[in-house]
């Protein structure tokens, strides 16, 4: 009786239509779109009313009538489901590259599905300064909480829709479907901004920046600085002594203070030269010019990688930006960046590797003796001994194993390190390690398990061969 009760309490959570909601007045089993409208006429009017409204209420909508109770639900599971069979074209599974996390499967967060004073059936305008007024701040405190002798762009109070457009995808490493903006930078800045003008020019101290990466130095949205300034500045750039790199522009052309500009850098940064010569496990790329990845004034990151910490690597890692289109990338090295794991200036381990083993390297994140540092003042938290340095919420999501003596993943007691000959503890007599089962950068499935395979007894039955039978 009790196995009764709850499969029938299940099913009424799970079913929607056990759900649906009762109709205060009794409904004909057929009744049309015209009978609706007889109550609901103001679903009807407003600046912006859905279009299936016109057409017919059953087509998101059923009466469902069982004696003298009428109950009224969605046509489907979920309002997703119904969006979609208009708006195929939104299919989050279907899309490549980066979607808006609402556009992913809640469209009823920002659109209302019957009529709005807003275009597009938006539930609020996506201008003003306050989170009653502006609907993107439902979600994003962006220009809402500047420190203290900070900067807010004026841009803002002109609506973000300025800038964005929130259903644009497409290739996650180009800032512009990344950032879902109207078009690329710097051609966007450049809409409002004249870079001629003579107070940008003094500004910059009559250096060339036309062809300049504004978001390079500055933040679009708001920064704890003034001018915008990026978080991360280069000390001569925040204190303003330009002339320690920059002699007067000639002929339109940036003139430095020496050579080329890995001879300047390497007048304070000599110990960087030193590791990129000498390290065991060298760096073909960092033996370039500096510049090739790092803005020389100011970044989003620690380092100021250019344009960010991910996309730096990605110009020569041709194999790892294929790696990047598929569903379900490792967060690190798709949001944060590939110098987590990886030494960019070259190391004492295979393939630059933070660590010496596999295990120790994905471990220092997702072990249970996991201990990253807080620097409180900077907002930052760190892993590797204080030699990476990640936001302050970073760890907020990041999954912790729980392993005790090299066991206790996927299930408890499942080794995750090599299992040894029982007669000779010298010798192993199974490799095991966490790339035995996931892969370090992206997959198509969740969890990043080898060759894109989805969780499952499939999965599991590659190595244990006797499984199910």
């Amino acid at each position: 009786m009790k196995k009764v009760l709850m499969f029938s309490l299940l099913i009424g959570l799970t079913v929607p239509w056990l759900r649906a909601g009762k109709h205060p007045v009794p409904l004909d089993a057929n009744t049309d779109a015209a009978k609706c409208i007889e109550c609901h006429e103001v679903k009807t009017k407003g600046k912006a009313v859905h279009s299936a409204i016109a057409s017919i209420c059953l087509s998101c909508h059923e009466v469902r009538v069982n004696r003298d109770v009428t109950r009224v639900k969605l046509t489907t599971a979920t309002p997703l489901t119904i969006c979609l069979g208009c708006h195929a074209d939104k299919k989050a599974s279907e899309i490549k590259g980066k979607i808006h996390s609402p556009a992913a499967r809640q469209c009823l967060q920002c659109h209302d599905p019957h009529t709005s004073e807003n275009k597009n059936q938006l539930l609020k305008a996506t201008a003003g300064g306050t989170r009653d007024e502006n609907l993107c701040l439902s979600c994003h405190s962006i220009g809402v909480d500047v420190p203290k002798g900070g900067s807010r762009h004026a841009a803002l109070d002109m609506g973000c829709e300025t800038c964005h457009i929130t259903h644009k995808t497409g290739d996650r490493m180009q800032r512009e479907f990344a950032y879902h903006l109207t078009k690329a930078t710097p051609q966007l800045c450049l809409d409002c901004h004249d870079v001629n003008g003579e107070e940008i020019a003094k500004a910059h101290q009559n250096q060339p920046i036309a062809t300049a990466d504004c978001i390079g130095c500055h933040d679009p949205h708001q920064s704890a600085s003034a001018k915008l300034l990026q978080k991360y500045l280069h000390p001569p750039f925040a204190d303003k002594s330009c002339d320690m790199c920059h002699a007067p522009a000639k002929d339109g052309k940036v003139v430095l203070t020496q050579q080329d500009t890995k001879s300047l850098c390497v007048t304070c940064h000599e110990e960087q030269a030193k590791k990129i010569e000498t390290a065991k496990v060298q760096h073909p790329g960092a033996r370039g010019e500096c510049i090739d990845c790092h803005n020389p004034h100011a970044g989003k990151f620690p380092g100021f990688p250019r344009p960010n910490a991910v996309t730096v690597c990605l110009a020569c890692h041709s194999r790892q930006v294929e790696q990047g289109k598929k569903a379900s990338p490792h967060q690190p090295f798709f949001e944060q960046g590939c110098a987590i794991c990886h030494e960019p200036h070259g190391g004492e381990n295979r393939r630059m590797l933070r660590a010496n083993n596999v295990n120790s390297l994905c471990l220092e994140c997702h072990g249970p003796d996991a201990k990253p540092e807080k620097l409180e003042t900077a907002h930052l938290t760190t892993i590797f001994g204080g030699k990476v340095k990640l936001p302050e919420d970073y760890f907020r999501k990041v999954v912790r194993l729980p392993l005790k003596y090299g066991r206790g993943h996927p299930v408890e007691h499942h080794p995750v390190v090599d299992q040894m000959q029982p007669d000779d503890v010298t010798k192993v007599r199974v490799a095991i390690n966490c790339l035995t089962c996931h892969q370090n950068h992206a997959s198509t499935q969740p969890n990043l398990l080898v060759n894109d395979q989805a969780n499952g007894l499939a999965f599991c039955a590659s190595c244990h061969k006797n499984l199910g039978r």
